[in-house]
């Protein structure tokens, strides 16, 4: 009896002891993960600070296209007011033309046809001459439009391929960050020891499942993510491998996050809803799980996550 009654207390005391050092392991783990999460989240504030060096340079474009648009209204401007007077000047000289030709013939005889030929052709000159301005100011107008034109496309389309190359340089480096974390977070799961031990009356402490719900989140947030890249990038097709492996790995340590996402709602479901969400694409009435908060997550088949979500309805 007294046998017995040894073994059990040895027994006891080295669940203890096992237990307290799995905590403090899982202390350990996760306060280098606390550190290189904060590392990831300055990464990510770096990039949106060159984001906003990108906005600062197109509102510096759209500046120089309004003073390049103001700057040619203005010769517009100047050129129109310059054929106005010479038209004026034109038509000035062509009245005096036609009083000097009155009093000529009236003063000429018969055999002066000679001077009111010259005097015709200087008329026609001055038509001649004017013609010809009013085309060149034509032309010159054209010209600086077309300008104008090809200056703004040029602009314009620097302006779309340097925003352009920004977010794709930003999606590349997102996604490396995603992918580290993902490398990090496996990792964790992979050192997670689960068991549940019960001797006569002796209860052992309950599993801490902290750890594997924030890699439960993580892995709900980062596949949301890369749905939204191209399907046919090479990222996404990247990140979805990634993100695939990380929930075999969380499987295998009997932890499973159910997939909610796009099945009808009801009332029964054992979910929160955080917000309702119209939509015109669904039937009247009809209600369908369009966004994933937090996941349901389940231990050896038992719930231990509620789900948090928003709700589409039809209109």
């Amino acid at each position: 009896m007294k046998i017995k009654i040894t073994l059990t207390i040895l027994l006891f005391s080295s669940i203890s002891a096992f237990a307290q050092i799995t905590k403090e392991d899982l202390d350990k783990e996760i306060k280098p993960l606390n550190e290189k999460l904060k590392i990831l989240q300055l990464e990510n504030n770096k990039l949106k600070i060159q984001l906003e060096t990108t906005n600062i340079k197109l509102k510096t474009v759209n500046k120089n296209i309004d003073s390049l648009r103001n700057e040619t209204k203005t010769n517009g401007d100047a050129i129109t007011q310059t054929a106005n007077e010479l038209g004026l000047k034109i038509k000035e000289t062509g009245d005096q033309n036609a009083g000097n030709i009155s009093k000529i013939s009236k003063s000429l005889s018969k055999n002066s046809l000679f001077g009111i030929i010259g005097v015709l052709l200087a008329i026609l000159l001055s038509c001649v001459l004017y013609w010809f301005l009013s085309k060149k100011q034509k032309i010159d107008k054209i010209e600086v439009e077309e300008k104008f034109a090809d200056n703004k496309a040029s602009l314009k389309i620097d302006v779309v391929s340097e925003i352009e190359k920004s977010k794709k340089e930003q999606q590349e480096v997102n996604v490396k960050l995603e992918q580290k974390l993902i490398e990090i977070l496996e990792n964790q799961i992979k050192r997670i020891e689960s068991t549940d031990i019960n001797i006569g009356e002796i209860d052992v402490k309950p599993i801490d499942h902290t750890m594997p719900l924030k890699v439960a989140d993580e892995i709900t947030r980062i596949n949301a993510y890369a749905n939204s890249l191209d399907p046919n990038s090479q990222d996404s097709k990247a990140l979805k491998s990634s993100v695939k492996r990380l929930v075999s790995t969380f499987r295998a340590e009997q932890y499973e996050i159910v997939d909610l996402l796009g099945q009808k709602y009801d009332d029964g479901m054992k979910v929160t809803v955080v917000g309702y969400v119209p939509n015109a694409k669904l039937s009247k009435g009809e209600e369908i799980i369009s966004r994933i908060i937090k996941p349901q997550v389940k231990f050896k088949g038992e719930q231990i996550q509620a789900a948090q979500v928003d709700v589409s309805i039809g209109e």
